[in-house]
């Protein structure tokens, strides 16, 4: 194998680069989960963790992957037999659409094209047809990891109320929470499905799910079996800082140090960040003469960008070669887009220099691997940079000039 010196550019949509500052909490011994010091630790988790996802109702935090928080958010919320409405928008709404099947769940399926959000038209029009009110629960990504798309919760949740329909909102927030806007409360999302490997900058091993009045009282009816997942179990321990098995200790101190990151820099400027690394990749690839995958400008990611390749060009073989002259990881193709696209994570960790180092790795990987494409790129996403950094430095200017 190749030596390759300086340091990998994990540059996938997750899992993301660890800072390290919260490597260096999580490098400590670990301590007894029923003593003090955890204790401190939990009630420290539970007075921050709600305000990343704009929530002052109770967060649940299990040790597991997303899926498992999405597994938690349909068994303790729904019945044998129910039927949910969700929405496909991509690779990951169709495997928690499968996870709904082997549940015992009847998920109905809207159609979609893999490049637009969900349609909150399409939504609302399924539910005022539901007259019986058989639906129980909308699901939906929010950001969909595999193709770069937003859908517009707030909007889908206008619709839900339009129709006059009583279905919970259930929302997967696993590749934007802690980068892009979220507002669990202000846009009436029932349950908030979420894991540590993105946004919040940890490894895998966290999930979580906001849970609110209106999905606690379900909860108390629902039938689907479960025991591990159970929001009741946990509830009563985690208002003493508590959890009632063992919880991932260590994760949980790099828990507690992420959620101080997000604040210290606080999260208005966290999504700016991530708007701005969003809008600069785009001007890299309209450049290049590539096309990004999601068709819909109002629903770019700001997580990720998911880049097409031109016909006859296998996105895995350019991907091989990027990792092994440059030592970065791009994000695959997933699903029907296999081999088609690549997608470039920009989320989490993540600062001016190092999206411009992976830029440039991605356009000298398209010339050796002799994908055509216009040069420029690089250029382009710091011509873009630039002018959202003068922009920003005259508001500031005319803000202070106003206080004069």
């Amino acid at each position: 194998m190749n030596y390759n010196a300086g340091r990998h550019f994990l540059q996938i949509p997750g899992p993301t680069n660890v800072p390290d500052r919260v490597l260096r909490a999580m490098d400590r011994p670990t301590i007894d989960h029923r003593g003090p010091d955890f204790q401190a630790l939990g009630q420290r988790i539970f007075s921050k963790i709600g305000r990343v996802f704009g929530t002052k109702q109770p967060v649940i935090i299990f040790p597991a992957s997303g899926t498992g928080a999405w597994e938690a958010a349909l068994v303790n919320t729904l019945s044998p037999n129910d039927r949910v409405l969700m929405f496909e928008t991509g690779h990951f709404a169709s495997l928690w659409k499968r996870l709904a099947e082997r549940l015992g769940l009847h998920p109905e399926y809207i159609a979609g094209d893999w490049r637009h959000g969900a349609d909150p038209a399409a939504i609302g029009h399924r539910l005022r047809a539901d007259e019986a009110h058989e639906i129980k629960a909308v699901c939906v990504v929010h950001n969909e990891t595999s193709t770069g798309c937003v859908s517009p919760i707030a909007a889908i949740r206008e619709a839900i109320d339009q129709a006059g329909h009583p279905a919970l909102l259930l929302v997967d927030t696993i590749s934007s929470l802690g980068s892009m806007e979220y507002r669990h409360d202000d846009w009436g999302v029932d349950v908030t499905v979420a894991g540590s490997q993105k946004g919040l900058m940890l490894p895998p091993g966290l999930s979580f799910n906001a849970v609110s009045q209106k999905a606690l009282e379900a909860s108390k009816s629902a039938r689907l079996t479960k025991s591990y997942w159970a929001w009741d179990e946990m509830m009563g321990p985690n208002l003493q800082g508590f959890f009632p098995y063992t919880p991932a200790t260590n994760l949980l101190y790099g828990l507690d140090v992420a959620l101080d990151m997000l604040e210290d820099e606080s999260l208005d400027r966290v999504f700016s960040r991530h708007d701005r690394h969003a809008a600069a990749t785009r001007a890299a690839v309209e450049a290049w003469g590539l096309t990004v995958l999601c068709a819909d400008p109002a629903s770019y990611s700001s997580s990720l960008t998911a880049v097409t390749m031109p016909a006859d060009c296998s996105a895995d073989a350019f991907r091989g070669i990027v990792l092994d002259h440059f030592n970065m990881s791009l994000g695959a193709g997933l699903g029907r887009l296999a081999d088609r696209i690549f997608r470039i994570g920009h989320l989490g960790d993540f600062n001016d220099l190092t999206l411009l180092g992976t830029l440039s790795g991605i356009e000298m990987g398209l010339g050796i691997a002799g994908v055509p494409h216009s040069t420029g790129g690089v250029q382009a996403a710091m011509n873009s940079l630039g002018a959202q950094f003068d922009a920003s430095n005259a508001r500031r200017a005319a803000r202070a000039g106003a206080f004069r």
